[in-house]
Parts: C-alpha cells; sequence; structure tokens
C-alpha cells in the first residue's frame, strides 16, 4: 500500500486530496495544528495517521514525519500548508505580517521538504516523490498578494532545486500551480471582491486539484511531472486585458 504525507490536511485542499487518497486506498499521514480536525477525518478511514503539527515549528515537523516513517515507507509528499496574508498594497503590510506568511509559505515547506528528503534518501528502496504546492501566482499574481506571491515565486526555486538534488537518491520533485479552486481562501477572495464592485471570480471544485496531486503522485519512479497548472477555465491568466 503505497504512503503519502500531506500537509495543511485539515481544510481545503490538503483535506480534500487527503480524503481522495485514503479512498483510493493509500495510507496518509495528515499533518495541521487543528489536532481535533485530523482526527475526524482519521476515524472514518483505517488508513489514515494523525499527525498534529505546526509546519512553522522545527521540532514538531521532525518528530511528525519520523514517527510516520517508523511504521511507513514514506513515498509522498506533497507540501500543501499555506496562508495567503493581507490583501492590500505594500505599503499597508506590517512587518510581522510580512513574516508570518514566509514562516509559514517558505520556511515551512522548506522544513516539510527537508524532512522528507532525509527520510526517502535513507530508506530501502530508497527514494520517493515531493510535490510542492505552488501557484498560479507564481506566474501571474493578482493584486494585493505581495506576501503570497513571493513567497510563491520562491516555492518554484525551492522545487527546481529539490529537483537536482534528488537525482542522486531516487528523489523526483514537482510542483502544482492551482489557480482558483473553491477553498475558504477564494471564498475570501470574492466577499472582497463583491464589496468593491468586482465581477465573481471564475473557479473550480477543489476535487479537481486533488485528482491533479493523484496523477502525479501515482507515476512510475521514472516519470516526473515538473510542473502542472491546473485552473479555471476563464480565469484570465492567458491573454490581454
Amino acid at each position: 500500500m503505497p504512503s503519502i504525507i500531506i500537509t495543511g490536511a485539515s481544510s481545503g485542499i490538503g483535506y480534500e486530496t487527503a480524503e481522495y487518497f485514503l479512498k483510493k486506498g493509500w495510507t496518509v499521514g495528515l499533518i495541521a495544528r487543528r489536532a481535533e480536525l485530523l482526527e475526524n477525518l482519521a476515524s472514518r478511514y483505517d488508513t489514515a495517521v494523525p499527525l498534529p503539527a505546526d509546519v512553522t515549528d522545527e521540532a514538531g515537523v521532525d518528530a511528525a514525519f519520523e514517527s510516520f516513517a517508523k511504521t511507513q515507507r514514506l513515498d509522498v509528499l506533497f507540501n500543501n500548508a499555506g496562508m495567503f496574508g493581507p490583501q492590500t498594497s505594500i505599503d499597508e503590510i506590517s512587518l510581522g505580517d510580512w513574516q508570518q506568511v514566509l514562516d509559514v509559505n517558505l520556511t515551512g515547506m522548506f522544513l516539510c521538504a527537508r524532512a522528507a528528503f532525509r527520510i526517502m534518501r535513507h530508506q530501502t528502496p530508497q527514494g520517493g516523490r515531493i510535490i510542492n504546492n505552488g501557484s498560479i501566482s507564481a506566474h501571474t499574481p493578482r493584486e494585493g498578494s505581495t506576501c503570497y506571491t513571493t513567497t510563491k515565486h520562491a516555492v518554484s526555486g525551492l522545487t527546481k532545486t529539490i529537483t537536482l538534488d534528488g537525482r542522486a537518491f531516487d528523489i523526483a520533485c514537482g510542483q502544482i500551480d492551482i489557480g482558483n479552486a473553491r477553498t475558504d481562501l477564494v471564498k475570501k477572495l470574492e466577499v472582497k471582491r463583491a464589496a468593491e464592485g468586482l465581477d465573481p471570480l471564475p473557479t473550480m471544485d477543489v476535487a479537481d486539484v486533488a485528482r491533479s496531486v493523484f496523477h502525479m503522485a501515482n507515476l512510475p519512479p521514472e516519470a516526473n511531472v515538473q510542473t502542472m497548472m491546473v485552473m479555471a477555465s476563464k480565469m484570465p491568466h492567458i491573454g490581454r486585458g
């Protein structure tokens, strides 16, 4: 039975993806801060392993991954946990807000990738796969997204370097860039747009993201999706206004 650790598994894309993998028979390690939400999901599946941890806590991340690896081989990490941060122009962003988004979206992703890489490098047989959750903002940002967009550009660099460093150890690394899945994050953006008199955002079902991640995770070791973009079909990403 293959196994995966999913961060940010208590809500949104992480929750939907975790449940999708569980229904497909995978063993799924669930990482998020809210232990009760992980326990609720795990109560419905024998192959769910709650691993409550804050992705910004180095000791907590290492302990969660080590706990999982004591009983399971780690085949895949879906490095998903993230936050948007303040929706405003750069002059209205405090240093504290900036640092919080960097801590979660970038340092958290680094800590989880490092923990997974370490396990995959030393397990037998060697190897595994890391899938980083980037964003369409890694290519085309939206207004008022200084913190979020900056981190997602950095995630692309992290993905590429892990790809290169992982080759010697049969560790593949890819990135999924998602545009406007119907999560709480996007719903908050929609509320702000409505208040400003803007048109509703084109969106897509979160289940479409889960299926995309599953495709990436389910490839044989000799194949890798380096980057995948899955987005609402009518998003204004392609073309000019």
